[in-house]
């Protein structure tokens, strides 16, 4: 199974990895916007909350750079099962212990793992697959990945979040993730460690590239880890909040690939800047409708379909203007970016809306939005033409995922940057 083959023939050799991905993400939304409720209901506070769901991009972030290490000693098998088990852990001891500070410990710990895991997933796919069929398996990944966020977010409506049985279901659904990739894969392919990023070379060769990267992380961060305290300080009732939360994975499910493929006919820069211009007027709409107003679901179908495919773009862009070769170095060094930024999300969000209520929650959306449209447009407007550049397909990838690619992934020709 370590050489390379067709996209179908890789989707059925790892249909085993993709029903164990499903399920942690299931198990993963679930949690998530359970610990944002129920850390509202507990009187935490908000900036406690945000505080809480911080930690988990914070372990996401070690989870990215200390995993590659891991895995090239024992092997993507053993870590998958050992990093599943510990999610699963995580899941059910934030049931037995109902406190801030273990569970901003938990929270880092179950991002650590979760971030391994996604390293473990995506760079077993990419030596599975040839170029030509790597779009198509990363496109079903993407809709695996963030139909079962989705899912797992409409099931907080299963029971109360103040008892512990939804923190019991997660850790099951998670942990029953090993089977179906113990029983399915035979053998691991071969893991090169990735060349670590020069941020400086990055930043001259694609600014805003790298300006995508943390801001993305900062919206997205903040979407994912506090919409559920929005819902919960709106008084939505518990099916609602899952509605409500979920709406936005589903945008982002309708939107992702006609985004992608905009970004490959107009270039990336200005899909940017157009996908962040949506995402200001989604924000800004929302702020203009009551709390309670039905409408705001479509608002976060909106928000989430156009923000959510700005981490796809920031690392496409990166990808194009990397000479060939780098595109490891590339992914690593978005992956970090975004890492960064999605540990200040929620603490920025959580801030806003002790400040200003609900509202602040879109208030701090718009807010990361029109500062990476004000970059976007202030290089359009000094650099509109750019040197000729042949560009890689859009990388379709999920929100708060890592993509590992190949070292000799993405065939193109770089006559310059394009920045």
């Amino acid at each position: 199974m370590s050489q390379v083959a067709s996209a179908r023939t890789a989707l059925i050799n790892a249909w085993g990895l993709f029903v164990g991905l499903g399920l942690l993400m299931v198990g993963n939304g679930l949690l998530g916007v359970v610990i944002g409720v129920r850390s509202e209901l507990e009187s935490f506070g908000t900036a406690t909350t945000g505080l809480i769901m911080a930690a988990y991009f914070a372990g996401f972030l070690g989870g990215t750079q200390a995993t590659p290490w891991i895995m090239n000693r024992v092997g993507h098998i053993r870590v998958f099962a050992g990093l599943t088990s510990v999610v699963a852990a995580s899941a059910l001891l934030h049931g037995l212990v109902v406190a801030p500070v273990p569970w901003v410990v938990l929270r880092l710990v179950f991002g650590f793992a979760m971030a391994g895991l996604y390293v473990v997933v995506e760079s077993w796919l990419n030596e599975l697959v040839s170029n030509d069929g790597r779009g198509r398996v990363m496109a079903v990944y993407m809709l695996v990945s963030v139909g079962g966020l989705g899912l797992g977010q409409l099931l907080i409506g299963v029971a109360s979040p103040l008892v512990d049985t939804l923190f019991v279901i997660a850790g099951i659904v998670m942990v029953l993730a090993i089977v179906p990739v113990s029983l399915s894969i035979n053998a691991a392919p071969s893991f090169e460690l990735p060349p670590h990023p020069r941020y400086g070379e990055l930043w001259h060769s694609a600014p805003l590239g790298v300006i995508t990267a943390v801001g993305s992380g900062l919206a997205n961060g903040a979407i994912i880890a506090m919409a559920g305290v929005f819902g919960a300080q709106a008084g939505y009732s518990t099916a609602r909040i899952g509605v409500f939360v979920a709406a936005a994975a589903v945008g982002s499910m309708a939107l992702q690939w006609p985004v992608g493929h905009l970004s490959d006919l107009i270039g990336r820069r200005r899909t940017i800047l157009l996908a962040t211009l949506a995402s200001l007027a989604s924000g800004v709409v929302a702020l203009t409708l009551a709390v309670d107003s039905p409408w705001l679901i479509g608002v976060m179908a909106l928000l989430g379909g156009f923000s959510y495919p700005l981490y796809s773009l920031a690392l496409s862009h990166v990808v194009d203007v990397l000479p060939s070769g780098e595109a490891v170095t590339g992914s690593v060094a978005v992956v970090f970016l975004y890492g960064v930024g999605a540990i200040a999300g929620p603490i920025g969000a959580s801030l806003a809306m002790g400040a200003l209520g609900p509202d602040g929650f879109f208030w701090a959306v718009a807010t990361v939005h029109a500062s990476i449209a004000v970059f976007g447009a202030y290089r359009l407007v000094i650099k509109p033409r750019l040197p000729e550049v042949t560009i890689v397909p859009y990388i379709l990838v999920p929100v708060r995922s890592t993509f590992v690619l190949r070292r000799n992934g993405g065939r193109r020709r770089r006559n310059g940057p394009e920045n």
